[in-house]
């Protein structure tokens, strides 16, 4: 099925692995102009290397905890190829730990990747998806902010706050024909999932058997959600909150 993202431009925030990568490649592989930014520049590389076997990629080193790096992806991105239809804010995810043992150093790292990156980010990129009346945003959350889980609660609070703001923006720019959706991920097999199961003493198959399908996901899992979401065939979806998580959440709500 085609999903209309031939010569979109994408940026994908945190790509050089993980859950990023796997959204960056499968924008790729729709025929999207991908450009991927993350702190470690031999990893965004690498990464570079697989997405560019199927479309265009750029690679922009940078932190999106610092202002003036996001801004550089920005203009980057403009220079290179002058629109900016898709934003994908991916950035990793805060200590995992017991909410009550954070100093308010860590609390206010949290808040600068979770909620103040995707909020410079934003900032940056709406004029210019103002100017062709369209784009899409998604951000990427986790399960946790939905379902909250021991351990994760500085996940829990920041990204809750994301999705509130991710909210408030699609009521705001919706008439600019821009649409804002947040994917919140069960259990996918990332780095962050293998230092969880090493905090708790769980295996790949205890989290397994927490789901509905009885395994965990991968990141193209996520990857296919975000191309959907991102396409044109998703234009009458925005200010949703959506979990892919083989169906561990069980409320109805």
């Amino acid at each position: 099925m085609d999903l209309g993202l031939k010569e979109k431009v994408a940026i994908v925030t945190g790509a050089s692995q993980g859950i990023g990568f796997g959204i960056a490649e499968r924008f790729a592989r729709e025929g999207a102009y991908v450009v991927i930014t993350g702190r470690r520049l031999e990893a965004l590389e690498a990464a570079a290397e697989e997405i560019g076997q199927h479309s265009k990629v750029l690679i922009v080193q940078g932190d999106v905890r610092k202002a003036a790096d996001i801004k550089h992806v920005v203009e980057e991105t403009m220079r290179w190829f002058g629109k900016i239809d898709i934003l994908v804010n991916n950035d990793g995810a805060p200590p995992l730990g017991l909410i009550a043992q954070f100093d308010d150093e860590t609390w206010v790292a949290a808040v600068e990747r979770n909620l103040l990156s995707v909020v410079r980010m934003v900032r940056e990129v709406v004029p210019f998806m103002r100017e062709h009346h369209e784009g899409s945003i998604i951000n990427i959350a986790a399960l946790s902010a939905i379902q909250p889980m021991d351990g994760f609660g500085l996940s829990v609070a920041t990204w809750a706050g994301l999705i509130g703001y991710a909210k408030s923006l699609a009521n705001e720019i919706g008439r600019d024909g821009i649409r804002v959706n947040t994917i919140c991920p069960g259990f996918i097999d990332t780095p962050r999932l293998q230092k969880s199961m090493v905090r708790t003493g769980q295996t790949i198959d205890d989290r397994a058997a927490q789901t509905v399908l009885n395994r965990i996901g991968k990141p193209d899992d996520i990857g296919a959600f975000a191309a959907f979401l991102a396409s044109p065939l998703a234009g009458y979806i925005t200010g949703t909150a959506v979990q892919v998580d083989g169906g561990m959440f069980r409320g109805v709500r």
